[in-house]
Order: structure tokens, then sequence, then C-alpha cells
């Protein structure tokens, strides 16, 4: 049987998210990155010095625009923008681990790994638990979107402690330290069925294409 296409919808939804069960955030939704319209925010958010220590993407706009062409011409990655009540905060970047040549070799990976990469623009929203409330958020759409997906990756650098704090809270799980190219990676792993122990981390899953969604 062949694989059903990765659905963009669920990824899209419209939802409200609380910081807990009696503080909502407000209404929180992704659309995909426009690499023009939407230049001038990831751009001024790439040179805060707390997120260029990571990101590694700081200085002239066109060094972000470029990266952003990349994402959207790339076939295993995209790029979107979260928005609260309608205002943009967050930058992601939602892809195929399986696929990306930068993870080739460096981890045991599954046919249809999700990742998931979070940037959170404001520095007035950071160090307040949102970033874990987005992350359990967003994993749950990538599991609705590809029904393939056993596990959603995430490598956040060594260094970035509050990144690992967050997706610790969010329900990931810190399973190695990984060289890719230009950092020392935490690869962190959230299963599907939150089981306890190894065993969260089995299964098998059938190939998608990425790009017929996004």
């Amino acid at each position: 049987m062949t694989a059903p296409t990765v659905r963009l919808g669920p990824l899209l939804a419209e939802r409200t998210v609380f910081l807990d069960r009696a503080q909502p955030i407000g209404s929180f939704t992704l659309r995909p990155a426009d690499p023009t319209a939407d230049l001038d925010v990831v751009h001024g958010w790439m040179n805060d010095p707390p997120v260029a220590r990571f990101w590694q993407l700081d200085g002239p706009a066109e060094r972000t625009a470029r990266h952003l062409a990349e994402q959207t011409d790339l076939d295993y990655t995209a790029a979107f923008l979260g928005l609260l009540d309608g205002v943009p905060m967050s930058y992601w970047e939602i892809y195929r681990a399986d696929l990306d040549p930068l993870l080739d070799g460096r981890y045991p990976a599954k046919r249809n790994d999700a990742g998931v990469h979070l940037l959170i623009g404001p520095a007035h929203l950071r160090g307040r638990g949102l970033g874990a409330v987005l992350l359990r958020e967003v994993a749950a759409r990538a599991f609705a979107a590809d029904p393939y997906a056993t596990r959603v990756i995430a490598e956040p650098d060594v260094c970035n402690t509050q990144s690992i704090a967050a997706f610790e809270h969010a329900g990931f799980r810190r399973l190695a330290d990984v060289e890719l190219a230009d950092k020392t990676a935490a690869l962190m792993a959230k299963p599907r069925v939150p089981l306890p122990g190894p065993a969260a981390f089995r299964g098998t899953a059938r190939p998608v294409n990425v790009r017929t969604h996004i």
C-alpha cells in the first residue's frame, strides 16, 4: 500500500494554547514563511545576539534571504512563521529528519522521522515556558500531518541549555550527543506514543514525499 500524502491542514490549524490549564496564552497558528514579505521580521530576529549565537544567520538581510529561499527550494523541509493572536512571534523549520543530508549517518534514522527547529523572536516571550507549550503543539500537528511519523527529532546545540530544557518539558528525550558540521548537538526525540523506556523509540514507518504538502 502506498503511503498517504502528508496533509498540510493539521499544521496550519488555529488553536488556543495554554501555559497551564487555567491560563490561555492566545490563538496560535502556523503559516508558510514568505521569503520576501517575511524577510524583515526574520532578519531582525536572526540579528538578536542570543539568537545569532546558535542560528549563525546574523548579518545582512541577503544572508537571511538566501536561507529562506533555500528552505523554499528544498524538498524535505519548509519554513513557517508562528503567529500568536495574528502577530508573528516565532520562526519554524519542519522537515524530514531522515532525509536531511546534514544528519545523514549522524544518528540512527527511521523512515518518516519528522524534525523541528524553533526560534522565538521577541525577547520578552523567551524564558516563560512558551517554547515548551508551542513545541508540544507543533509536534502534535506533525504527527497529525503524517500518520507514518513515529517520532519528532530535534538537535539543539548542547550549549543551548534553555532550548534543551524547553524540548524536555515538551516531552522530548535526550538520546545522545552527536557531532554535526557546525555544532555538537543534543539529539532529542519525542515519540508519537509516550511509552516509558527505549520501547518508545521502536517501530517502522513508510516513506512519504514532504514537498507534496509543504
